[in-house]
């Protein structure tokens, strides 16, 4: 399984995923779904794959090639990034098409891509099997592929345009750290690039392994904290002091016992 995300704000742009393939008792693969393609002082390109790994390696592979061969359509003569999402989708489709079994079975992907090309705004999208694409928005700054449910809750409630870089990797990570802690198909090396806006330049790049104290502190942390607060939360006695108590009544024994209140 796979999980890899990016988040759009306005500082610029954080792009986060895992590294995982296979994860069997004895068998674990790895393989790096994150790449970059740039062009210092020009345009800077991420890319996030998930989905039939025979397809992504032939995309990313296809899309160095183009690259390679000047061709009139690539990933550094695109003018923007939706442009780029469009190129993207259109070489996956086509990649698809080509291993497509004879019971019509697709072998697909997915993508997330994003980055900035000469002074347009920073973006990133996620480009569908189909080859479609949504980009991000005011209320969901970010995008997911792959095992996105675990990851979701804290980027809901954390994630904004306004939120710093530091805070979006802090974030970023501990979506990761959720995923992998209920996912056991996610998992290390874990990829961060961080690009700033207007820098044409890769910020920083890191790659935490397993053994990474960093995420073990994450890891610890965010526990510590998440027993904390629910240590502090209003026990449901206190529920009086807020909701009509009419909706508790008695149990025949004298304890009370919540009821769903009659429509």
């Amino acid at each position: 399984m796979t999980y890899c995300l990016a988040i759009a704000i306005d500082d610029g742009l954080c792009f986060i995923s895992d590294s995982r393939t296979n994860a069997g008792v004895d068998n674990v693969s790895t393989y790096s779904k994150l790449h970059i393609f740039g062009e210092s002082g020009n345009r800077q390109i991420m890319l996030l794959s998930s989905g039939n790994l025979a397809t992504t390696q032939a995309v990313v592979a296809k899309l160095k090639k183009d690259i390679r061969q000047d061709s009139p359509v690539s990933l550094m003569t695109v003018s923007d990034m939706e442009e780029a999402a469009d190129y993207v989708g259109e070489v996956s489709s086509s990649e698809q098409d080509k291993h497509r079994s004879d019971s019509g079975k697709a072998f697909e992907a997915s993508f997330i891509v994003g980055g900035q090309v000469c002074e347009r705004t920073p973006k990133a999208y996620l480009v569908y099997p189909q080859g479609n694409h949504i980009t991000t928005s005011a209320d969901t700054p970010f995008l997911q592929i792959g095992e996105s449910k675990y990851g979701k809750p804290i980027l809901d409630r954390i994630i904004s345009l306004e939120s710093s870089l530091e805070t979006a990797v802090l974030c970023g990570l501990v979506s990761m750290d959720s995923t992998m802690q209920s996912n056991l198909t996610v998992g290390p090396p874990i990829d961060v690039v961080l690009y700033h806006r207007d820098s044409f330049e890769i910020s920083r790049q890191y790659r935490f392994e397993e053994n990474s104290e960093y995420l073990k502190q994450i890891r610890e942390s965010w526990d510590a904290r998440l027993k904390e607060a629910f240590a502090n939360m209003p026990p449901i006695a206190w529920s009086a002091n807020w909701d009509d108590n009419s909706q508790i009544i008695p149990e025949n024994n004298g304890s009370t016992a919540e009821t769903v209140p009659k429509r």
